[in-house]
């Protein structure tokens, strides 16, 4: 999971990294459980966009994964370890007993011959999923429920780990990676260990061109925009007229507090700002 760089022959390639896919022993992807991902371009079924800052990019295979890990007390066996274009982690791929193949996230240690499981009873190591009621404090998981049954929606990119602190009347106290403290019932899944490929957040993409291969458009600052195309265009030099950041539709940013008032509210112990 080490980073590579190369010789400065251009300017773009001074900064540019790229992972060096070490870990990776399978390069085509188990047809099966891949499905066309179509290309919206930010557009809604109007054609209006929606989305600024998408478009183009490479043509690229979505991977199922296996986020609910419902496949109780069957072991199964890691036989490859693959690069997922749509997500900063590594998936592997695993075969059961009944010869069903389905991808997980991929965390660290995770090698390719080692058996997995989801069950109440699984010992604890990288790859098991259990209840938050069957893991010990302190252990590092990722993948984690909100819902029971419904399959896992949070610490699910690369190098995200979070950990139970306590556990109180039916709920675990979890830290997440952002810093906030959460209840999440003790009957939830979790998955062992922390995500895989920790090394993504220090890759440097070095040029504009290996942005745009990512589907990411270029964006225009504000000011230096029109005024008839943002609130903040126009002006003599960079000016922004003095007032607080907007959008292009007028309303305020940077630092608006923008969660509404939720049910979900009095499951959060400690948030990860001040603000909201």
């Amino acid at each position: 999971m080490a980073l590579k760089s190369f010789r400065p022959t251009t300017p773009s390639r001074r900064f540019y990294t790229v992972s060096s896919f070490d870990e990776i022993t399978k390069n085509k992807p188990e047809k099966s459980l891949t499905k066309i991902l179509k290309k919206t371009g930010g557009r809604n079924s109007y054609g209006r966009i929606t989305s600024r800052g998408i478009g183009g990019g490479h043509k690229q295979k979505f991977r199922i994964i296996d986020f609910k890990r419902d496949k109780f007390n069957i072991p199964g066996k890691v036989i490859a370890i693959e690069y997922d274009p749509t997500r900063t982690a590594r998936i592997a791929l695993i075969q059961y007993e009944d010869k069903e193949k389905r991808y997980i996230i991929a965390p660290i240690d995770l090698k390719v011959g080692d058996e997995v499981m989801s069950s109440p009873n699984a010992e604890i190591k990288a790859g098991n999923a259990m209840p938050l009621g069957s893991i010990p404090p302190g252990i590092p998981i990722h993948n984690i429920e909100l819902y029971k049954g419904k399959g896992g929606q949070i610490v699910r990119s690369a190098g995200g780990m979070a950990q139970i602190l306590a556990k109180e009347g039916g709920f675990a106290h979890v830290r997440l990676p952002s810093g906030e403290v959460r209840l999440i019932n003790l009957n939830c899944l979790a998955t062992i260990g922390q995500v895989g490929n920790i090394e993504h957040e220090n890759i440097s993409l070095g040029n504009a061109g290996r942005s745009r291969h990512l589907g990411r458009n270029p964006l225009s600052r504000a000011v230096a925009k029109n005024p008839h195309d943002h609130p903040m265009g126009g002006g003599e030099g960079k000016s922004s007229g003095g007032r607080h950041p907007t959008t292009p539709w007028g309303k305020i940013t940077k630092g608006l507090k923008t969660r509404k008032r939720k049910s979900s509210d009095k499951y959060i112990i400690k948030r990860r700002t001040k603000g909201e």
